[in-house]
C-alpha cells in the first residue's frame, strides 16, 4: 500500500492527519467519484483476484475499477493503513425476482469506528444505490443524500439498508420501457450482520461470481462511475447519463445505445477506464436496474 499514491489516484490533496468523520467521508466521496465499480475483466479474458496487492495495481496504478469485492477490500486497506479502526463485514443483496436477500455472502462492506460511533461505508455498489457518504450505525435514521434518502433498520439478527429515490425522468422514448428503470421509490438494497469477516470468507464466492453461468456478472458487463450531479452507466452496450434533480423530484435517465467500435472510447473519456485486453459487451436477460 502506498497512500500517497492512492491519494493522488482519488484526488485527495488535503492533510490526512485527523482520523474523524470529515476526512473518512471526505476520502469515501472522492474514491466513488474517481474509481468505477466495473465487473470488465470478466469480459476481457481476465480473472479477477482478491489479492491487495494485484487489486492495488489494476485500480490504482494501471487505472481501472472492481467490483466490491476489489473496491471495499482495497478501500478498507487504505482505512486500516491511516489507522482508522476497520472491520470487514459481509452482506446478502436483495434480490427483486425472489423478492428476498440473495443465499450467498456477495457483497462486502467495511465497517468504519470514529469516536465510539459506528460507519458503514461502501465504495462499490454502483448506480443510484451508490453510497456517496458512509452511513452512521443507527437503526432507522433518515440519511438524506444526493441519490435519495438511505435507511439502515436493524431487524434483530441482521441489519438492512434500504433507500427511498426519486421517479426516473426518460427523455428518450426508446428507453422509456427499458428494463433498467426501476420505478419503485423504495428499495431494499442489502441484509447483513456486524460478525468480522476475513478475506477467505469471500474466496469461493469470488470465484462463483465470475464463473457460474447464472451470476449476473456473467450475464451483463457493467461500468457505473459517481459523477458530482449524478452518475455514469456503461451495461452492454446501453450508455446512461443520470443527473439527480431533488428539487424536481426526479432524476434524469439520458439512455442511449452505443456500438461495440464506441466502447473503448466511451470508458476512457466517460468513466477514465483503460482496459489491456478487448472488451466483450454483453447484455443478457438478468436483474439488474440503474
Amino acid at each position: 500500500m502506498d497512500l500517497r499514491e492512492y491519494f493522488k489516484r482519488i484526488g485527495f490533496h488535503v492533510s490526512c492527519d485527523k482520523l474523524d468523520l470529515a476526512t473518512l467521508k471526505l476520502i469515501h466521496r472522492q474514491h466513488v467519484m474517481s474509481i468505477p465499480f466495473e465487473n470488465l475483466s470478466i469480459h476481457c479474458g481476465e480473472r479477477i483476484t482478491m489479492d491487495l496487492e494485484v487489486i492495488f495495481n489494476k485500480v490504482v496504478r494501471s487505472s481501472r475499477g472492481g467490483w466490491c469485492l476489489e473496491n471495499n477490500s482495497l478501500f478498507g486497506w487504505v482505512l486500516r493503513q491511516m489507522g482508522f479502526n476497520t472491520t470487514t463485514l459481509s452482506s446478502r443483496v436483495f434480490n427483486s425476482f425472489l423478492n428476498d436477500f440473495g443465499p450467498l455472502d456477495s457483497h462486502l462492506i467495511n465497517k468504519v469506528i470514529i469516536d465510539g460511533k459506528a460507519y458503514i461505508a461502501d465504495v462499490s455498489f454502483g448506480v443510484s444505490l451508490q453510497l456517496w457518504e458512509p452511513l452512521e450505525l443507527i437503526s432507522g435514521k433518515e440519511q438524506s443524500q444526493a441519490a435519495g434518502v438511505f435507511r439502515l433498520i436493524d431487524k434483530g439478527d441482521m441489519w438492512m439498508l434500504e433507500k427511498t429515490g426519486r421517479k426516473p425522468e426518460v427523455p428518450n422514448p426508446e428507453f422509456a420501457k427499458s428494463s433498467l428503470l426501476d420505478k419503485k421509490q423504495t428499495q431494499v438494497i442489502y441484509s447483513f450482520t456486524l460478525e468480522p469477516r476475513e478475506p477467505y470468507h469471500f474466496s469461493q464466492v469470488n470465484h462463483d461470481l465470475q464463473s457460474d453461468p447464472t451470476s449476473l456478472f456473467i450475464n451483463k458487463s457493467i461500468c457505473s462511475l459517481q459523477t458530482p450531479t449524478g452518475f455514469r452507466a456503461l451495461v452492454g452496450w446501453t450508455y446512461s447519463e443520470v443527473t439527480f434533480k431533488p428539487e424536481e423530484g426526479v432524476d434524469v435517465y439520458d439512455m442511449r445505445n452505443v456500438t461495440d467500435d464506441e466502447l473503448e472510447e466511451i470508458l476512457r473519456e466517460k468513466f477514465n477506464v483503460k482496459l489491456q485486453n478487448k472488451l466483450k459487451a454483453v447484455n443478457k436477460k438478468a436483474c439488474y436496474t440503474l
